[in-house]
Formats: structure tokens, C-alpha cells, sequence
């Protein structure tokens, strides 16, 4: 019986978010602004809650308190503060001169505003693409962590097929019928609702051990360093890269970056990014502390199961609260990971209709076409995602960081852009291009070697090619694994790429003219009229 109630609840729950979205879908006008931007009208409380709620995805849930477990506590420092503060910054720095822009040339995408400043619909279809593909892992991340978490939760009573499918299904049916308004409505509840629930389960599971300092003395007895500040995993040049470059890419992600142009006013924008770190802190601390504190205590989880895919939240939950309890605190994780999700397919299904299909397919197409090839994208791309997440080929950490730091290549080129008139077209398409082939390159270094050794091997049994191939396969590989080593003295990939990409946007763009059809001056005029 308690099986089905567990269903019962995470169902029951996601349904409620559909009614939500339902009712917005009443009050959508029928226009793209207010489909994918809700006319611009958003408050205080509800932007600063659907940006919130869009980021609490399965990284956060379960890929931290993971973290957390194996190697210690640490991950708040960058998550909950380092994260918090450089996360509000950029807020200010890009999202405020995008809200500038926004309201004067009616932007809805950032594909459409470096575009137009640049007079290069390439531009705004390689910024697109590049989005997309990082949207990628990052929506398999949350079907990952919804069939993980269900399989947890019950023990394996419900496979792992299924809770991918499901976030999958609502997911879909949410954002085809809700657009930019209900999610933020529903994410708003999500945001109020998971901060609520996981300091009671902090609370719950604390109060079940005999109080926080019982916690910290089975934690010392077992994992005594992870009280000690500073680790060979959280070595300073891995929190630095880390921090900076999920900060970053926070302010990339499609559908992070389009609330900036979703603000209802410049009042709206600057209370939103002064909440930020406080409200960071209030959802990390406790996430964060139960996943180490777990580590002490006698759950019967390990470091093995964690490491080989599992999700230590959902079974310390099962371990010391109530089933209902847990299956309530799963269902708004899973709410969480939809909230993620369908922000993200809404924002990739604006990027390639109005940055690829109507530049380079149709550009006369009409307003009913543009919503039905949008709509059709989105179930496209989520039945996609789901079939790759069935493979379920690397851990959540994985996911995200990939996706987190493939974003960050794009921040410092718009940055320069937004910011120096001498940025050329030439300029910032070699910092995006050269940033995301140097960090692609990283991050498929073992599939690149992997293939000169497969092509050695095919075409070792040619006379005299044979023998070429194999004199050069060798150092060839080693000069890919050297060049492409994922860590340079400590420092990542990511925060690397950032700086090839920043230096070959400045120095490109001070060797190269602008384009006749470039603005110059369209990123200032908006300072000036404020």
C-alpha cells in the first residue's frame, strides 16, 4: 500500500503543477512575447523564484548531496556562496543591459540581440546551436535524476524507465500548453515549496539521530576529513574553476538568460539580483549538510553505490522519515527537475525557431507556423533527450558540469561585446568558435584518441599507408592527450577555454574592422537613454 501512495503523492503533485499551468494557459495572450516572455510583466517574487526554481534541478538535489557524501562538504562554499555572489553580479553585469535592450528593441532571445549588433544572422544561429547543445545533456540530466530518484525511493518497485518517462511526459505536456507565464507561476510554488521541504527533512532527519552534534561525531568516526577545510578533491584551483564556471554558465543557460529580458520594470531586475545569494544559501546549507552527514550515519549507504550512479537523498530519506514524507520530498524534487526542464525546452524551442528556422528556413513565416514548429520541437527534443537518458552514460556531476562549463565559453565573448564597441563580428565568432572546440576537444579527449587508435588499426593492413599511420599515430596521440589534458597545474578545462575565448575576442576583434552592417553603438545608446 505504501507504494501506491508514494506514486499517489508524486503524481498527484505534478498534476497540480499541470492545473496551474492550465489556468495560465487561459490568460496567455497569443503572442510570441507572451508566450515565451509573459509580455514582460514579470514582479520581484515571481522572477526571482522561476530563476530559482529553473536552476533546482537534479544537479542540485541529488548531484550535490552526492558530491557532498563522497568527498565532503566543501561543495557549499562553491555552490551556496562563491556561486550565490558571482551569479548576482552577472545578473547586474549582462542581465541589466539586456533588460535595457530588451525593452527597446523587443529581444527575446540572445541569439536576436548579438545578431542585430552585428548585422550576422550566422552569428545568431551559431549561438543558438551552441545553446541547443548544451541544453542537451543538461535536460538528459534531469530524466536521470527522476528515474534514479523513483528507483531509490521504492526500492526498485519502480524501474528507472519509468521516472524518466514520466518527468518526460509532463514535462512535454507542460510546456506545450502553459508557456513562460504558468511556469513561472508553478515555479514560484516549486521554488516556496522546496525550501520548505528540505529544511524539514534536515530538521526530521537531524531530530531521528539524536541532534546535529551526534551527526557531526558519526561523521568524524567515519569520514573524519570531511571536517577539515580542504581536500586532494577540493583543491583551490578546482572550487576557483568550479565556482566560476558555473556562475558563468548560469548566465548562458538559455533559460536563465531570457528572464533578463522578462523583468517588469528596472526596480523589478535589481531587488531580483540582491535576493539571489541570500535565497542560494537558504536551499544549499541544508541539502548540502544532510548529503555529509549521511556519510556517519548507519544507512547502509556507500561510497560504491553512490559513485556507480545512486542518489544518497532519496535513500536517507527512506531511511529515517516517513514514506509519505519522503515520497512528498521526491515529488517536489521531481517538480523541481520538471521546472528545469520545461524552462529549458520553452527557451530552445524560442532559440531555434526565431534564431535557425526563421533566419535560414522561412523567414516569412507565419505567427500559427511559428507555434506549431515550436511546439512539435519541444516534444522532438524531450523524447530525444529521454531515449539518450535510457543509456544513463555518465553520473549528474557529469552532466551538469559539462553543460554548466560548455555555457560558460559563451559569457566572456558577450561580455567583451556588450561592453567595448571595438568588438568585431570576427572578434566574437572566433571567441565563441575557438572556446567551444578547445573545451569539445577536452571533454572528448579518450573519444579522440580512441579513434586515432581505430584508424591505425583500419588502415594498418595498407602497403606503405599502414606504415605511415602507425608512424604518426603515436605522437599524434600523445599530442592530443598533452593539448586537450581536461586539467592545466589544477585549473579546469572550462575556466581555460574562458580565457582562449576572451583572448581571441579581443585580440581578433582589434586586428579585424567591423563589418559594414555592424551597430557599433546600438549596446551604449541603451546606457544613455537610462
Amino acid at each position: 500500500m505504501s507504494l501506491e501512495i508514494q506514486v499517489a503523492i508524486i503524481v498527484g503533485y505534478l498534476v497540480l503543477a499541470l492545473v496551474i499551468g492550465l489556468v495560465a494557459y487561459r490568460l496567455t495572450e497569443r503572442t510570441a512575447e507572451d508566450f515565451y516572455l509573459a509580455s514582460r510583466t514579470v514582479g520581484t517574487v515571481v522572477l526571482l523564484f522561476t530563476t530559482f526554481a529553473t536552476l533546482l534541478s537534479a544537479f542540485t538535489f541529488f548531484a550535490g548531496p552526492n558530491l557532498a557524501f563522497v568527498n565532503g562538504p566543501e561543495w557549499l562554499l562553491v555552490m551556496g556562496v562563491m556561486d550565490g555572489l558571482i551569479f548576482a553580479v552577472l545578473w547586474y553585469v549582462i542581465g541589466y543591459k539586456q533588460w535595457l535592450l530588451g525593452q527597446q528593441r523587443s529581444y527575446v532571445t540572445l541569439g536576436e540581440m548579438l545578431g542585430d549588433r552585428f548585422g550576422s544572422p550566422k552569428l545568431r544561429g551559431l549561438v543558438a546551436g551552441v545553446s541547443l547543445v548544451w541544453l542537451f545533456p543538461y535536460v538528459m540530466l534531469q530524466q536521470v535524476g527522476a528515474g534514479t530518484a523513483l528507483e531509490a525511493l521504492t526500492e526498485g518497485a519502480i524501474p528507472y524507465a519509468f521516472g524518466a518517462g514520466l518527468i518526460t511526459l509532463f514535462m512535454i505536456l507542460y510546456v506545450v500548453i502553459a508557456g513562460f507565464r504558468g511556469i513561472a507561476w508553478t515555479d514560484t510554488l516549486q521554488g516556496a515549496f522546496m525550501l520548505i521541504t528540505t529544511w524539514v527533512a534536515l530538521v526530521w532527519i537531524i531530530a531521528q539521530v539524536g541532534g546535529p552534534s551526534v551527526a557531526t561525531a558519526e561523521l568524524e568516526v567515519t569520514a573524519r576529513e570531511h571536517l577539515a577545510l580542504g581536500s586532494a578533491y577540493y583543491t583551490p584551483q578546482y572550487m576557483l574553476s568550479t565556482a566560476i564556471t558555473i556562475g558563468f554558465g548560469v548566465a548562458m543557460f538559455p533559460q536563465v538568460n531570457q528572464r533578463f529580458f522578462a523583468a517588469g520594470s528596472k526596480r523589478v531586475l535589481k531587488q531580483s539580483f540582491a535576493l539571489w545569494p541570500i535565497l542560494c544559501l537558504l536551499l544549499f546549507v541544508p541539502a548540502f549538510l544532510l548529503g555529509a552527514w549521511a556519510r556517519g550515519l548507519e544507512t547502509g549507504i556507500d561510497v560504491e553505490t553512490i559513485e556507480a550512479g545512486g542518489n544518497v537523498l532519496p535513500l536517507i530519506l527512506a531511511e529515517f522519515t516517513p514514506f509519505w514524507f519522503a515520497a512528498l520530498v521526491i515529488a517536489g524534487a521531481m517538480a523541481a527537475m520538471m521546472s528545469s526542464s520545461d524552462s529549458m525546452l520553452l527557451s530552445g524551442s524560442s532559440y531555434f525557431t526565431r534564431d535557425i528556422y526563421r533566419p535560414f528556413v522561412d523567414a516569412s513565416i507565419s505567427a500559427r507556423r511559428e507555434d506549431v514548429i515550436a511546439r512539435v520541437g519541444v516534444v522532438v527534443f524531450a523524447v530525444t533527450t529521454f531515449i539518450a537518458s535510457l543509456y544513463n552514460p555518465a553520473t549528474l556531476f557529469e552532466l551538469g558540469d559539462a553543460a554548466f562549463s560548455g555555457f560558460a565559453q559563451l559569457a566572456l565573448p558577450v561580455i567583451v561585446a556588450l561592453y567595448w564597441r571595438g568588438t568585431t563580428r570576427a572578434g566574437i565568432v572566433a571567441g565563441i568558435v575557438g572556446s567551444q572546440v578547445f573545451y569539445l576537444a577536452n571533454v572528448f579527449n579518450s573519444q579522440l584518441t580512441a579513434g586515432i587508435i581505430a584508424l591505425e588499426g583500419a588502415l594498418g593492413t595498407v602497403p606503405i599507408l599502414g606504415t605511415v599511420v602507425g608512424g604518426f599515430s603515436a605522437p599524434l596521440t600523445n599530442l592530443v592527450t598533452t593539448v586537450f589534458a581536461g586539467t592545466y597545474l589544477g585549473w579546469s578545462a572550462g575556466l581555460v577555454g574562458m580565457g582562449l575565448g576572451l583572448l581571441l575576442t579581443i585580440t581578433v576583434s582589434w586586428l579585424t574592422r567591423p563589418a559594414p552592417d555592424e551597430e557599433q553603438a546600438i549596446y551604449f545608446e541603451a546606457l544613455e537613454s537610462d
